[in-house]
């Protein structure tokens, strides 16, 4: 029911390149984030075990040729359906489930803060994101190659508070959906309800742009996330997670997917 959801997450958080095997998405962007380095297997059947086996280790040695470890994001769409049993054979694990999450557009009330919106990436919004999640300057660098290559629309976002940078965003336009990512609040302003009067600001500008759904995708470790998140009123549509080899389930960050700290 909400695949299209997924295909347009898909879209919203890009990668430097993809290539597809057999009805999997192969997904590369020098390991930064899990989501724009991993597989997506979205369709393609297999028509027994000697082919799936065959499938993965095309997969893995691509990844490995990348200089990448191979994940796989597993959804409730994934193809075959008995592909997590055969990974789980193959000694990978599940780490961190996460939760997609919508919330029907309707009249937002005006928050109280100033934000600025901007619809092209600026080095004041990325200098604000590194500096709020502690990016190395790899990761900054693959960042904006992600975004600035984006056809989609974007709003990025900034929440001020006396006049500081206090938490940032972005919000992401496809087909009438809206999706939030990155949402981050300066380590040194936390649980002060910046990170709810940037979402708000988010949800404003996503309705004015014609958005009549906004989703995002959170860890389901992430409590002051998923706190926010609750109080504003966003549902869970249904979850996934990652899956890989036990010695290498930490290498690649997971900023992007719907973070809120």
């Amino acid at each position: 029911m909400y695949k299209h959801i997924e295909e347009i997450a898909l879209n919203s958080w890009p990668s430097l390149q993809t290539y597809v095997v057999d009805g999997w998405l192969l997904r590369f962007a020098e390991g930064y984030t899990k989501r724009s380095n991993s597989v997506s297997p979205i369709y393609g059947d297999c028509t027994d075990d000697v082919e799936l086996h065959a499938r993965i280790d095309e997969v893995e040695r691509l990844y490995q040729k990348a200089g990448l470890n191979t994940i796989f994001k597993m959804t409730p769409f994934v193809q075959p359906v008995a592909l997590t049993e055969v990974l789980a054979a193959r000694g990978y694990v599940e780490v961190e489930p996460s939760s997609v999450r919508k919330l029907e557009l309707q009249h937002i009330a005006s928050p109280e803060l100033q934000c600025h919106i901007t619809a092209v990436l600026s080095e004041e919004w990325l200098d604000n994101i590194a500096r709020m999640q502690g990016m190395s300057e790899q990761s900054v660098a693959v960042t904006r190659s992600l975004l600035a290559s984006s056809m989609l629309e974007q709003g990025f976002a900034i929440l001020y508070s006396g006049g500081m940078p206090v938490a940032c965003g972005l919000g992401v336009m496809e087909r009438g959906y809206m999706g939030l990512y990155d949402i981050v609040t300066d380590e040194r302003c936390r649980k002060q309800g910046y990170g709810e009067q940037l979402v708000r600001h988010l949800l404003r500008w996503g309705l004015s742009k014609g958005a009549h759904t906004c989703y995002l995708l959170v860890v389901l470790s992430n409590g002051p996330a998923l706190k926010l998140y609750d109080k504003v009123g966003f549902q869970e549509i249904y979850t996934y997670s990652y899956w890989v080899k036990p010695d290498r389930q930490a290498d690649i960050s997971s900023h992007g997917e719907g973070e809120a700290t």
